[in-house]
Protein backbone atom coordinates (compact mmCIF):
# COMPACT_ATOMS: atom_id res chain seq x y z
CA UNK A 1 0.00 0.00 0.00
CA UNK A 2 1.36 3.60 -1.26
CA UNK A 3 0.23 7.03 -0.48
CA UNK A 4 -0.41 8.94 -3.69
CA UNK A 5 -1.43 12.06 -5.15
CA UNK A 6 -4.94 12.84 -6.26
CA UNK A 7 -7.17 13.06 -3.40
CA UNK A 8 -10.59 12.59 -4.25
CA UNK A 9 -9.52 11.83 -8.34
CA UNK A 10 -7.07 9.34 -7.41
CA UNK A 11 -9.77 6.77 -7.89
CA UNK A 12 -10.42 5.48 -11.41
CA UNK A 13 -13.25 7.31 -12.90
CA UNK A 14 -14.17 10.37 -10.77
CA UNK A 15 -13.82 14.16 -11.50
CA UNK A 16 -13.73 17.12 -9.35
CA UNK A 17 -14.27 21.01 -9.89
CA UNK A 18 -14.61 23.71 -8.04
CA UNK A 19 -16.24 27.73 -8.50
CA UNK A 20 -16.92 30.61 -6.87
CA UNK A 21 -20.49 30.93 -6.06
CA UNK A 22 -20.07 34.26 -4.06
CA UNK A 23 -22.17 32.75 -0.99
CA UNK A 24 -20.64 34.82 1.52
CA UNK A 25 -17.75 36.39 0.64
CA UNK A 26 -15.72 36.96 -3.13
CA UNK A 27 -12.49 36.34 -3.60
CA UNK A 28 -12.58 32.64 -3.58
CA UNK A 29 -14.13 29.20 -4.94
CA UNK A 30 -16.81 28.71 -2.48
CA UNK A 31 -18.58 25.20 -3.93
CA UNK A 32 -17.18 21.80 -5.16
CA UNK A 33 -18.72 19.06 -6.83
CA UNK A 34 -17.74 15.55 -7.51
CA UNK A 35 -18.76 13.38 -9.96
CA UNK A 36 -18.60 9.93 -11.26
CA UNK A 37 -20.44 8.98 -14.79
CA UNK A 38 -20.82 5.27 -13.65
CA UNK A 39 -23.06 4.76 -11.10
CA UNK A 40 -21.86 4.49 -7.55
CA UNK A 41 -22.32 2.57 -4.17
CA UNK A 42 -22.60 4.81 -1.11
CA UNK A 43 -22.00 4.37 2.27
CA UNK A 44 -22.45 7.25 5.06
CA UNK A 45 -22.51 8.32 8.20
CA UNK A 46 -24.05 11.22 9.83
CA UNK A 47 -24.13 13.62 12.93
CA UNK A 48 -25.67 12.59 15.93
CA UNK A 49 -26.54 15.77 16.75
CA UNK A 50 -30.33 16.16 17.46
CA UNK A 51 -30.59 19.37 15.13
CA UNK A 52 -29.45 18.12 11.45
CA UNK A 53 -28.74 20.29 8.52
CA UNK A 54 -30.82 20.22 5.85
CA UNK A 55 -28.28 18.57 4.04
CA UNK A 56 -27.76 15.17 6.18
CA UNK A 57 -31.46 14.70 6.09
CA UNK A 58 -31.62 14.85 2.50
CA UNK A 59 -28.01 12.67 2.12
CA UNK A 60 -30.03 10.20 4.77
CA UNK A 61 -32.36 9.51 2.72
CA UNK A 62 -30.40 8.64 -0.44
CA UNK A 63 -27.78 6.34 1.56
CA UNK A 64 -30.94 4.40 3.09
CA UNK A 65 -32.19 4.14 -0.14
CA UNK A 66 -29.74 2.15 -1.71
CA UNK A 67 -30.12 4.03 -4.44
CA UNK A 68 -26.56 4.86 -7.00
CA UNK A 69 -25.27 7.88 -6.29
CA UNK A 70 -23.08 10.42 -8.95
CA UNK A 71 -22.45 13.33 -7.78
CA UNK A 72 -21.62 15.44 -4.81
CA UNK A 73 -22.46 19.34 -4.83
CA UNK A 74 -20.63 20.97 -1.61
CA UNK A 75 -20.78 24.73 -0.35
CA UNK A 76 -18.84 26.18 2.49
CA UNK A 77 -20.09 30.31 3.92
CA UNK A 78 -23.86 28.73 5.09
CA UNK A 79 -24.64 25.52 6.72
CA UNK A 80 -28.36 25.16 5.53
CA UNK A 81 -28.97 24.46 9.17
CA UNK A 82 -32.29 25.32 10.89
CA UNK A 83 -33.86 26.26 7.48
CA UNK A 84 -36.76 24.46 7.47
CA UNK A 85 -38.36 23.06 4.07
CA UNK A 86 -36.74 26.18 2.20
CA UNK A 87 -33.62 24.78 3.33
CA UNK A 88 -34.74 20.89 2.58
CA UNK A 89 -36.49 22.43 -1.34
CA UNK A 90 -32.48 24.07 -2.02
CA UNK A 91 -31.17 20.60 -2.05
CA UNK A 92 -33.61 19.36 -3.79
CA UNK A 93 -32.77 22.26 -6.33
CA UNK A 94 -29.25 21.64 -6.51
CA UNK A 95 -29.41 17.94 -6.68
CA UNK A 96 -32.51 18.54 -9.88
CA UNK A 97 -30.18 21.61 -11.39
CA UNK A 98 -27.10 18.57 -11.62
CA UNK A 99 -29.17 15.98 -12.58
CA UNK A 100 -30.91 17.76 -15.88
CA UNK A 101 -27.49 19.20 -16.88
CA UNK A 102 -26.25 15.37 -17.46
CA UNK A 103 -29.61 15.19 -19.84
CA UNK A 104 -31.85 13.43 -17.07
CA UNK A 105 -29.53 9.90 -17.35
CA UNK A 106 -29.75 9.76 -13.43
CA UNK A 107 -32.06 11.48 -11.09
CA UNK A 108 -31.86 13.91 -8.26
CA UNK A 109 -31.88 11.19 -5.97
CA UNK A 110 -28.57 10.51 -7.42
CA UNK A 111 -27.03 13.83 -6.13
CA UNK A 112 -25.59 14.01 -2.47
CA UNK A 113 -25.31 17.50 -1.51
CA UNK A 114 -23.60 19.03 1.79
CA UNK A 115 -22.99 22.55 2.97
CA UNK A 116 -21.07 24.22 5.75
CA UNK A 117 -20.59 27.33 7.42
CA UNK A 118 -22.89 29.71 9.48
CA UNK A 119 -26.34 28.07 11.19
CA UNK A 120 -29.81 29.36 10.44
CA UNK A 121 -28.76 31.65 7.18
CA UNK A 122 -30.88 30.74 3.83
CA UNK A 123 -28.84 29.85 0.81
CA UNK A 124 -28.68 31.94 -2.29
CA UNK A 125 -29.81 29.51 -4.29
CA UNK A 126 -30.11 31.37 -8.01
CA UNK A 127 -26.25 31.87 -6.88
CA UNK A 128 -25.60 27.85 -6.52
CA UNK A 129 -27.61 26.99 -9.11
CA UNK A 130 -25.95 29.14 -11.85
CA UNK A 131 -22.37 27.82 -9.63
CA UNK A 132 -23.30 24.20 -10.97
CA UNK A 133 -24.00 25.10 -14.73
CA UNK A 134 -20.61 26.54 -14.60
CA UNK A 135 -18.92 24.19 -12.60
CA UNK A 136 -20.03 21.17 -15.05
CA UNK A 137 -18.05 21.21 -17.83
CA UNK A 138 -14.99 22.05 -15.82
CA UNK A 139 -15.05 18.53 -13.91
CA UNK A 140 -11.48 17.21 -14.80
CA UNK A 141 -10.02 13.38 -13.57
CA UNK A 142 -6.70 15.24 -12.53
CA UNK A 143 -4.53 16.21 -8.86
CA UNK A 144 -5.45 19.32 -9.43
CA UNK A 145 -8.83 19.99 -9.80
CA UNK A 146 -9.18 17.84 -6.45
CA UNK A 147 -6.91 20.13 -4.80
CA UNK A 148 -9.03 23.12 -5.64
CA UNK A 149 -12.18 21.50 -4.61
CA UNK A 150 -10.46 20.46 -1.49
CA UNK A 151 -9.62 23.80 -0.72
CA UNK A 152 -13.38 25.28 -2.17
CA UNK A 153 -15.33 23.70 1.17
CA UNK A 154 -12.87 24.99 3.46
CA UNK A 155 -14.29 27.47 6.32
CA UNK A 156 -12.01 28.39 8.99
CA UNK A 157 -9.36 25.59 8.04
CA UNK A 158 -5.89 27.15 7.52
CA UNK A 159 -4.82 24.32 4.98
CA UNK A 160 -6.71 22.55 2.60
CA UNK A 161 -6.94 18.39 3.72
CA UNK A 162 -6.77 15.41 0.70
CA UNK A 163 -5.06 12.19 0.66
CA UNK A 164 -5.29 8.90 -0.90
CA UNK A 165 -3.70 5.54 -1.22
CA UNK A 166 -3.08 2.18 -4.52
CA UNK A 167 -3.14 -1.09 -3.03
CA UNK A 168 -3.71 -4.32 -4.77
CA UNK A 169 -7.16 -6.17 -4.53
CA UNK A 170 -7.65 -9.55 -7.12
CA UNK A 171 -4.29 -8.56 -8.71
CA UNK A 172 -5.83 -5.45 -10.06
CA UNK A 173 -4.85 -1.84 -9.06
CA UNK A 174 -7.11 0.32 -7.04
CA UNK A 175 -7.69 3.37 -4.46
CA UNK A 176 -9.05 5.53 -2.11
CA UNK A 177 -9.10 8.87 -2.29
CA UNK A 178 -10.48 11.49 -0.42
CA UNK A 179 -11.30 15.43 1.12
CA UNK A 180 -12.16 16.76 4.59
CA UNK A 181 -13.04 19.98 6.09
CA UNK A 182 -12.81 20.57 9.47
CA UNK A 183 -11.32 23.26 11.82
CA UNK A 184 -14.24 24.13 14.32
CA UNK A 185 -17.43 22.88 15.63
CA UNK A 186 -15.11 19.38 15.60
CA UNK A 187 -16.48 16.39 18.28
CA UNK A 188 -17.92 14.09 16.66
CA UNK A 189 -20.28 11.41 17.50
CA UNK A 190 -20.14 9.53 14.29
CA UNK A 191 -17.27 11.11 11.86
CA UNK A 192 -16.34 14.52 11.37
CA UNK A 193 -17.04 17.46 10.04
CA UNK A 194 -16.88 16.96 6.17
CA UNK A 195 -15.22 14.24 4.66
CA UNK A 196 -15.65 12.66 1.24
CA UNK A 197 -13.88 9.68 -0.01
CA UNK A 198 -13.92 8.33 -3.34
CA UNK A 199 -12.91 4.47 -4.61
CA UNK A 200 -12.65 2.72 -7.48
CA UNK A 201 -13.23 -0.85 -5.50
CA UNK A 202 -16.14 -2.97 -6.51
CA UNK A 203 -17.70 -3.60 -2.89
CA UNK A 204 -20.97 -4.41 -1.76
CA UNK A 205 -23.17 -1.70 -0.36
CA UNK A 206 -23.34 -3.63 3.15
CA UNK A 207 -19.74 -4.26 3.22
CA UNK A 208 -19.04 -0.72 2.41
CA UNK A 209 -20.82 0.41 4.95
CA UNK A 210 -19.50 -1.82 7.41
CA UNK A 211 -15.77 -0.85 6.50
CA UNK A 212 -17.06 2.53 6.81
CA UNK A 213 -19.06 2.84 9.94
CA UNK A 214 -16.64 0.44 11.87
CA UNK A 215 -13.09 2.41 10.72
CA UNK A 216 -14.77 6.21 12.24
CA UNK A 217 -14.96 4.89 15.77
CA UNK A 218 -11.11 4.90 15.99
CA UNK A 219 -10.48 7.50 13.38
CA UNK A 220 -13.21 10.66 12.87
CA UNK A 221 -14.52 9.57 15.93
CA UNK A 222 -11.54 10.00 18.05
CA UNK A 223 -11.07 13.50 17.28
CA UNK A 224 -11.79 16.85 19.24
CA UNK A 225 -10.84 20.47 18.64
CA UNK A 226 -13.78 21.99 20.97
CA UNK A 227 -16.15 19.79 21.90
CA UNK A 228 -19.29 21.07 20.07
CA UNK A 229 -20.72 18.19 17.63
CA UNK A 230 -21.80 19.81 14.29
CA UNK A 231 -24.98 20.09 12.82
CA UNK A 232 -23.70 19.07 9.99
CA UNK A 233 -21.47 16.26 10.46
CA UNK A 234 -21.29 14.32 7.17
CA UNK A 235 -19.18 11.46 6.03
CA UNK A 236 -19.83 9.69 2.66
CA UNK A 237 -18.15 7.09 0.59
CA UNK A 238 -18.27 6.25 -3.22
CA UNK A 239 -17.60 3.29 -5.20
CA UNK A 240 -17.80 3.10 -8.26
CA UNK A 241 -16.44 -0.26 -9.05
CA UNK A 242 -14.08 0.83 -12.28
CA UNK A 243 -10.94 -0.68 -11.01
CA UNK A 244 -12.33 -4.18 -12.38
CA UNK A 245 -11.99 -6.35 -9.07
CA UNK A 246 -13.67 -9.08 -8.64
CA UNK A 247 -16.94 -7.67 -6.30
CA UNK A 248 -15.99 -7.66 -2.54
CA UNK A 249 -19.28 -9.77 -1.32
CA UNK A 250 -17.98 -11.53 1.57
CA UNK A 251 -15.74 -10.57 4.73
CA UNK A 252 -12.49 -12.28 3.38
CA UNK A 253 -9.07 -11.23 2.53
CA UNK A 254 -10.20 -8.72 0.03
CA UNK A 255 -12.51 -6.85 2.41
CA UNK A 256 -9.64 -6.63 5.44
CA UNK A 257 -7.40 -5.13 2.99
CA UNK A 258 -9.61 -2.53 1.91
CA UNK A 259 -10.65 -1.42 5.38
CA UNK A 260 -6.81 -1.45 6.24
CA UNK A 261 -6.18 1.54 3.52
CA UNK A 262 -9.30 2.77 4.35
CA UNK A 263 -8.53 2.75 7.82
CA UNK A 264 -4.92 4.81 6.40
CA UNK A 265 -6.82 7.62 4.88
CA UNK A 266 -9.52 8.22 7.23
CA UNK A 267 -6.82 7.99 10.22
CA UNK A 268 -4.37 10.75 8.12
CA UNK A 269 -7.35 12.84 7.39
CA UNK A 270 -8.67 13.09 11.01
CA UNK A 271 -5.29 14.18 12.20
CA UNK A 272 -5.12 16.97 9.63
CA UNK A 273 -8.09 18.15 10.63
CA UNK A 274 -7.31 18.27 14.56
CA UNK A 275 -3.98 19.52 13.78
CA UNK A 276 -5.66 22.43 11.62
CA UNK A 277 -8.21 23.19 14.95
CA UNK A 278 -8.98 26.72 14.81
CA UNK A 279 -6.00 29.05 16.14
CA UNK A 280 -4.05 25.34 16.95
CA UNK A 281 -0.60 25.64 17.51
CA UNK A 282 0.01 21.90 18.77
CA UNK A 283 -0.93 18.71 17.65
CA UNK A 284 -1.80 16.56 20.73
CA UNK A 285 -2.21 13.32 21.16
CA UNK A 286 -3.79 11.34 23.75
CA UNK A 287 -2.29 7.34 23.34
CA UNK A 288 -3.37 4.91 26.05
CA UNK A 289 -2.24 1.73 26.32
CA UNK A 290 -2.44 -1.73 28.88
CA UNK A 291 -6.32 -0.82 28.90
CA UNK A 292 -8.97 -2.94 30.36
CA UNK A 293 -10.65 -3.24 26.83
CA UNK A 294 -11.02 -0.90 24.15
CA UNK A 295 -13.99 0.84 24.97
CA UNK A 296 -12.08 2.09 28.12
CA UNK A 297 -9.12 3.02 26.69
CA UNK A 298 -11.27 5.10 23.87
CA UNK A 299 -13.40 6.95 26.67
CA UNK A 300 -9.67 7.63 28.50
CA UNK A 301 -8.11 9.29 25.30
CA UNK A 302 -11.26 11.11 24.09
CA UNK A 303 -11.71 12.62 27.01
CA UNK A 304 -8.28 14.16 27.60
CA UNK A 305 -8.19 15.43 24.52
CA UNK A 306 -11.15 16.87 25.20
CA UNK A 307 -10.38 18.77 28.36
CA UNK A 308 -10.47 22.44 28.09
CA UNK A 309 -7.99 22.86 31.32
CA UNK A 310 -5.27 19.93 29.66
CA UNK A 311 -5.65 21.85 26.09
CA UNK A 312 -5.13 25.12 27.87
CA UNK A 313 -1.67 23.50 29.54
CA UNK A 314 -0.56 22.54 26.04
CA UNK A 315 -0.62 25.89 24.52
CA UNK A 316 0.97 27.38 27.79
CA UNK A 317 3.75 24.33 27.73
CA UNK A 318 2.60 23.50 31.11
CA UNK A 319 3.56 20.01 32.19
CA UNK A 320 0.41 19.99 34.10
CA UNK A 321 -0.42 16.45 34.58
CA UNK A 322 -2.83 16.86 37.10
CA UNK A 323 -5.44 17.84 34.67
CA UNK A 324 -4.95 14.70 33.06
CA UNK A 325 -5.61 13.06 35.73
CA UNK A 326 -9.04 14.72 36.33
CA UNK A 327 -10.01 14.60 32.48
CA UNK A 328 -9.15 10.61 32.67
CA UNK A 329 -11.53 10.52 36.21
CA UNK A 330 -14.72 12.56 35.22
CA UNK A 331 -14.62 10.24 32.13
CA UNK A 332 -16.95 7.78 32.82
CA UNK A 333 -14.12 4.73 32.55
CA UNK A 334 -13.89 2.97 35.73
CA UNK A 335 -9.94 2.53 36.12
CA UNK A 336 -7.98 2.37 39.36
CA UNK A 337 -5.50 5.75 39.28
CA UNK A 338 -2.70 4.00 41.57
CA UNK A 339 -1.39 1.68 38.15
CA UNK A 340 -1.32 4.52 35.84
CA UNK A 341 1.73 5.64 34.62
CA UNK A 342 2.17 8.63 32.51
CA UNK A 343 4.17 10.20 29.87
CA UNK A 344 4.99 13.23 27.71
CA UNK A 345 6.61 11.87 24.63
CA UNK A 346 7.63 13.74 21.00
CA UNK A 347 10.52 13.10 18.66
CA UNK A 348 12.83 14.81 21.20
CA UNK A 349 12.15 12.77 24.22
CA UNK A 350 10.09 10.78 26.64
CA UNK A 351 9.51 12.39 30.08
CA UNK A 352 7.79 10.55 32.69
CA UNK A 353 5.64 12.49 35.25
CA UNK A 354 3.46 10.40 37.48
CA UNK A 355 4.13 6.73 38.41
CA UNK A 356 1.33 4.57 39.60
CA UNK A 357 -0.28 6.85 42.02
CA UNK A 358 2.93 8.66 43.07
CA UNK A 359 4.03 12.49 41.34
CA UNK A 360 7.51 11.91 39.83
CA UNK A 361 10.59 14.74 40.07
CA UNK A 362 11.32 15.62 36.52
CA UNK A 363 13.19 18.33 34.78
CA UNK A 364 10.27 20.97 34.20
CA UNK A 365 12.39 22.59 31.12
CA UNK A 366 13.29 19.58 29.57
CA UNK A 367 9.21 18.93 29.97
CA UNK A 368 8.47 22.49 28.48
CA UNK A 369 10.85 21.89 25.56
CA UNK A 370 9.04 18.76 24.64
CA UNK A 371 5.63 20.83 24.61
CA UNK A 372 7.09 23.67 22.61
CA UNK A 373 6.75 21.13 19.57
CA UNK A 374 4.26 21.45 17.08
CA UNK A 375 3.18 17.64 17.88
CA UNK A 376 3.18 16.13 21.56
CA UNK A 377 1.26 13.02 22.75
CA UNK A 378 0.19 12.09 26.32
CA UNK A 379 1.35 8.82 26.65
CA UNK A 380 -1.27 7.10 29.78
CA UNK A 381 0.21 3.20 30.68
CA UNK A 382 -3.27 2.05 32.67
CA UNK A 383 -1.49 -1.62 33.45
CA UNK A 384 -4.68 -3.58 33.66
CA UNK A 385 -4.95 -4.92 29.84
CA UNK A 386 -3.17 -5.39 26.42
CA UNK A 387 -6.17 -2.88 24.39
CA UNK A 388 -5.01 0.24 23.01
CA UNK A 389 -6.66 3.56 21.57
CA UNK A 390 -5.35 6.98 19.93
CA UNK A 391 -7.45 10.18 20.50
CA UNK A 392 -6.20 13.59 18.48
CA UNK A 393 -7.03 17.26 19.58
CA UNK A 394 -5.12 20.63 19.65
CA UNK A 395 -4.65 23.33 22.33
CA UNK A 396 -6.74 26.16 22.96
CA UNK A 397 -5.08 29.38 22.17
CA UNK A 398 -6.46 32.81 22.31
CA UNK A 399 -7.18 32.82 18.62
CA UNK A 400 -9.91 30.17 19.02
CA UNK A 401 -11.71 32.67 20.65
CA UNK A 402 -10.82 35.72 18.27
CA UNK A 403 -12.07 33.92 15.94
CA UNK A 404 -15.26 32.59 17.14
CA UNK A 405 -15.85 35.28 18.67
CA UNK A 406 -16.94 37.23 15.40
CA UNK A 407 -17.61 34.08 13.24
CA UNK A 408 -20.90 35.39 12.15
CA UNK A 409 -20.33 38.89 11.81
Amino acid sequence: MISINGGVCAAKGFMAASYAAEIRKKGRDDMAMIFSKEPCTVAGTFTSNVVKAAPVMWDKNIVSSGKPVHAVVVNSGIANACTGKEGMDACKAEAKCVAEHFGDTFSAESVLVASTGVIGMQLPVDKMLNAISEMIPLLESDEAHATSASKAIMTTDTVNKEFAVEFELDGKKVHIGGMTKGSGMIHPRMCTMLCFLTTDVAISKELLQKALSEDIVDTFNMISVDGDTSTNDTCVILANGTAGNKEIIDDDEDFETFRSALHQVNATLATRMAADGEGASHLFTAKVVGARNKDQARTLARSVVSSTLTKAAIYGRDANWGRILCAMGYSGAQFDPEKVDLYFVNDIGKIAVYKQGVPLDFDEDFAAEILGYQEVTALIEMNEGVETATAWGCDLTHEYVDINAEYRT
